[in-house]
């Protein structure tokens, strides 16, 4: 017999294994570049969701008067007064209307609500002097967190004479350092650069000194920014009162509870993603309540119950159908049907339930008739072959079978739903919610629907919280997903 080896052509054995390498190759570089473009995905939004974690307080010392606190109705108490008072007792040099105005302005329009939670839990302190958290403004939070326009910070290393020259200031002496624009500090104070001239440096006044003492170097410094003024969204005043914070050491950095805890607001510093979790667990609950029993028992009739014929044909082919209509499609049903003919409420979990519903049924369905016709007949004949009946063969033996892989799809489904975001905007889960949703017929919103509200907003502090709220919901995904691998693999059976 002829080798049929030695009839092969060696150049024609070479070419197909260096074909055959070269997809592998091709394959191997397409998978490095998806996991590339992932991962930069991944981290580029991690990045960006990094500061929305944390957030930034000042520790004041405040005075609870008893005058401004009825121990009777603690929660009305005006603690944002209180609040203020402690930060102007701790700037006694901002004197101006004009600069008590900007200091307070570094403070949240929420900055009493730590202060009001503690005193609710504890009314004993209520005539006492505490030390008080207070929350800063988005824009003052993002400044120390180094989003704003870098401030660079210089010693000063000459000798100067400072002089009141009118309303405005006077330097003389050494100026090399000096230049038009720049910010000095000196004294407890600061002063704005506004001009260099033969006889000196003239300055106005950003935060007035404590005294006119000569400067001498190294207890002085110069602030110098890399953008102007005009071009930045915090000013020169708002900076040399955020950095006399920082130097009197009462800023601090906390883990931001307040993003998970607090519903939607339009200061970002206290907008979270409470109500818009719980509109989402709300809503996938009323989702699951309706469209797994029903996905299963269509899935079952289907399957094992219903004739062969026409009719039965009809039906499936348009539930496979029904399983690729774009999402939307479905917000417009439900809002001519479950909003328009029944009369339900717009922006409730009970409406986005039934919406999701429809639209993860036919998916349901689909998973569920492939996990049962994966079962091996030889189980249900051995059932009937004992005595059993066919109900009792399918729901006895069949189905508990099929479960983990109709598990699998159904949270498939539900993670699909959860994702969703255009049906729930044609039922006007679209609205700003600030209260936490308490049942299904409340106002409320989901995820999805929070973060393309808050990507819409021009705040740049809501950039932040857009992709913390991205890193939320993929975290929710993925653990929707290692749900469904654990319990494929729980449940799984080898045949």
């Amino acid at each position: 017999m002829t080798d049929f080896s030695k009839k092969l052509d060696p150049a024609l054995v070479a070419k197909r294994y260096a074909s055959e390498r070269r997809f592998r190759a091709y394959g191997a570089v397409a998978l490095a570049i998806s996991v590339l473009f992932l991962v930069y995905l991944i981290v580029d939004i991690a990045v960006k969701a990094w500061p929305s974690f944390f957030e930034h307080h000042i520790v004041l010392k405040v005075e609870l008067d008893p005058a401004r606190i009825d121990p009777a109705q603690v929660q009305k108490g005006d603690f944002n007064g209180i609040i203020k008072d402690g930060l102007r007792a701790a700037f006694p040099n901002v004197t101006t209307r004009a600069d008590s105005k900007k200091l307070m302005a570094q403070l949240s329009t929420g900055t009493g609500d730590d202060l009001r939670i503690l005193t609710v839990a504890n009314p004993a302190m209520i005539g006492t002097t505490v030390n008080a958290s207070a929350l800063l403004s988005d824009d003052a939070d993002l400044y120390f967190k180094g989003m704003h326009a870098p401030t660079l910070k210089t010693p000063g290393q000459t000798n100067l004479q400072i002089a009141k020259d009118g309303e405005n200031y006077l330097f003389t002496g050494d100026l090399s350092q000096l230049v038009a624009g720049q910010i000095v500090r000196a004294n407890g104070g600061a002063f704005r650069i506004t001009s260099m001239e033969p006889g000196g440096a003239k300055a106005e006044v950003l935060l007035t000194p404590d005294t006119l003492n000569s400067l001498v170097a190294g207890n002085w410094d110069i602030l110098s920014f890399a953008a102007i003024e005009v071009d930045r969204r915090i000013d020169d005043r708002a900076v040399v009162l955020l950095e006399a914070m920082r130097d009197k050491g009462i800023v601090e950095k906390h883990f931001s509870w307040r993003f998970f805890s607090s519903g939607d607001s339009r200061e970002p510093e206290l907008a979270g993603l409470r109500g818009a979790i719980t509109g989402s667990l709300l809503t996938v609950v009323m989702t699951l309540l309706l469209s797994l029993p029903l996905g299963i028992a269509a899935a079952i009739y289907l399957e094992e119950f219903a004739p062969k014929n026409n009719w039965t044909q009809f039906i499936e082919v348009n539930i496979n159908n029904l399983a690729a209509v774009p999402s939307i499609i479905f917000g417009l049903l439900g809002l001519a049907v479950f909003i328009g003919f029944f009369g339900l409420p717009r922006s409730v979990p009970l409406v986005g339930g039934l919406v999701l519903a429809l639209l993860v049924l036919p998916t349901i369905i689909i998973a569920s008739r492939a996990a049962l016709n994966a079962v091996p007949p030889s189980i249900k004949e051995a059932a009937l072959g004992v005595g059993a009946s066919h109900l009792q063969a399918i729901f006895h033996h069949v189905l508990p079978l099929a479960v983990p892989g109709i598990l699998t799809g159904t949270i498939l489904g539900v993670a699909r739903a959860l994702g969703e975001t255009a049906p729930l905007l044609m039922i006007g889960m679209v609205a700003f919610i600030v209260d936490v949703p308490n049942g299904f017929r409340d106002a409320a919103t989901v995820l999805p629907v929070q973060i393309y509200l808050w990507s819409d907003l021009p705040e740049i502090a809501f950039q932040s919280r857009t992709a913390a709220a991205i890193i939320v919901l993929l975290v929710v995904l993925f653990c929707l997903n290692a749900i469904a691998i654990y319990l494929r693999k729980r449940f799984e059976r080898r045949w």
